[in-house]
């Protein structure tokens, strides 16, 4: 973790990187290698599944804040396009004494050097979600959205960011599943997750995590988890992450219920921290931080990212931005003690050992999935499988939730263990108190963005907005 000294070397990154020409993705290998890539194997050398996250040899924790500047304006933009906002941040990010960040949408042909190298100066390894609002499942309607059009796009982000040591790993979806009524988007979900491993695989990256982000909903966050991480290898996720807010000021472990989610988790053998949290019920001032990063959390889960960096018009920012002026709050600086006052764990933290597959949950009145039976990938997706990505469609492309065809859909059924996923790269390489459900509409769920775009997007644009 760097502190406010690493500013001259965030500043000789920004002075030594070059930018390509506007819209031309860059594939090349581009970032230093000045951290270990982050892994899910407990060891950079081996290939055994582990229940944490390691950078090297070590326990990682994640530490971080969700970064999308501008989302309340109700228009996407890209954070780590904009070498600007980043060299603006980064310096309070260093403040928070934060280890990653995590975005909710980047534009796939842009160029990110800048702004990467900057925060690998920085110690900060980024988390993607790969859905934007044009191109995602769409939850009222999963199956057509599912198609080769949206996976292009998935591709695409993925050869954007691949070759960023500090990439720590992708999110094949965000809050897609939101309440009981729609868990028949979970084979969408895990088809996307198994898609995304068998690209970086199939395509020589690194091994870089793919997990998927759940919403807070009691019903079936747990039976979400246990589906993703049920099967065969090629299907599971990498990693689950859960947005949870259930610890409201003043609270403690049992109050909260994360005495409960320590239960339900226990022996859960894949990674798991915390997407978003960060009550604001009542005023805020970070108490689970320490309970978070203790022993007691630390068996289970691997850190967190508090929700959220900037103020979007819903009281969760920690900074204000106007312009090129960032005022900082009276919950960044309680974050940032909290933080500060806080260690980690020595040793692995009580990290289970199991690298056993959960069972897959049978089907009931909260989860309607009858097996784990998946979507085929579509034959046209499956082809990039060899000839890459090819020309990413940004931000403003035309769109995948209605761009399913005869063609690009998938058709038939894969079964678990029928695919495999393709040997990658080494690890070194370089190659009640909750927030609100929100309105329904499609299933990249970004709740950085106001609820006037909820009204302009409708059933189509890919997000459920808080």
């Amino acid at each position: 973790m760097k502190t406010a000294s690493n500013l001259a070397f965030v500043a000789a990154a920004f002075s030594a990187t070059g930018v390509a020409a506007a819209g031309t993705p860059v594939l090349a290998p581009r970032a230093s290698t000045t951290l270990t890539p982050i892994t899910v194997t407990g060891n950079a050398c081996e290939l055994t599944r582990a229940a944490a996250f390691y950078q090297g040899t070590d326990r990682f924790y994640i530490r971080g804040v969700d970064y999308q500047p501008g989302g309340g304006s109700g228009t996407v933009s890209d954070p780590i396009a904009d070498s600007a906002g980043c060299t603006r941040d980064i310096e309070y990010f260093t403040q928070l004494g934060i280890n990653a960040v995590r975005v909710y949408a980047v534009d796939n042909t842009a160029n990110h050097d800048t702004c990467m190298n900057a925060l690998e100066a920085a110690g900060i390894y980024l988390i993607l979600d790969t859905d934007t609002p044009n191109y995602s499942i769409n939850r009222a309607d999963p199956a057509p959205s599912y198609n080769s059009v949206y996976l292009q796009s998935v591709f695409a982000t993925i050869d954007a960011f691949a070759n960023y040591t500090n990439t720590l790993g992708f999110l094949s979806g965000n809050e897609v599943i939101n309440n009981v009524t729609n868990t028949n988007c979970g084979p969408y979900v895990k088809a996307v997750t198994r898609d995304m491993k068998q690209y970086i695989g199939s395509r020589g990256y690194r091994s870089i995590p793919v997990g998927y982000s759940a919403a807070d909903v009691d019903a079936n966050q747990g039976i979400l988890g246990q589906y993703l991480n049920c099967g065969s290898d090629d299907e599971r996720a990498d990693f689950y992450s859960i947005n949870d807010y259930s610890w409201c000021d003043p609270s403690s472990f049992t109050t909260s219920g994360w005495d409960t989610l320590i239960k339900n988790y226990t022996g859960y053998s894949i990674p798991l921290f915390m997407s978003e949290y960060g009550c604001i019920t009542n005023k805020r001032v970070f108490t689970e931080v320490s309970a978070l990063y203790s022993t007691e959390m630390t068996s289970v889960f691997s850190g967190g990212l508090v929700y959220e960096y900037s103020e979007e018009g819903n009281n969760y920012g920690l900074v204000t931005i106007d312009g090129t002026t960032v005022t900082i709050t009276d919950q960044f600086t309680d974050l940032k003690n909290a933080y500060a006052n806080t260690t980690n764990p020595t040793g692995n933290g009580g990290a289970s050992t199991s690298t056993d597959a959960s069972t897959c949950p049978a089907a009931n009145e909260n989860w309607t999935p009858t097996n784990d039976d998946l979507p085929a990938i579509p034959s046209a997706a499956e082809a990039l499988m060899k000839t890459g990505a090819g020309t990413a469609p940004g931000l403003s492309g035309a769109g995948s939730q209605d761009a399913g065809t005869s063609d690009n859909e998938s058709t038939g059924t894969a079964t678990a263990g029928s695919g495999t996923v393709t040997s990658t790269a080494s690890a070194s390489g370089s190659s009640s108190s909750k927030k609100s459900d929100g309105a329904m509409v499609a299933a990249l769920d970004m709740k950085v963005f106001s609820a006037g775009m909820v009204v302009l997007m409708g059933m189509v644009g890919g997000m459920a907005l808080l």
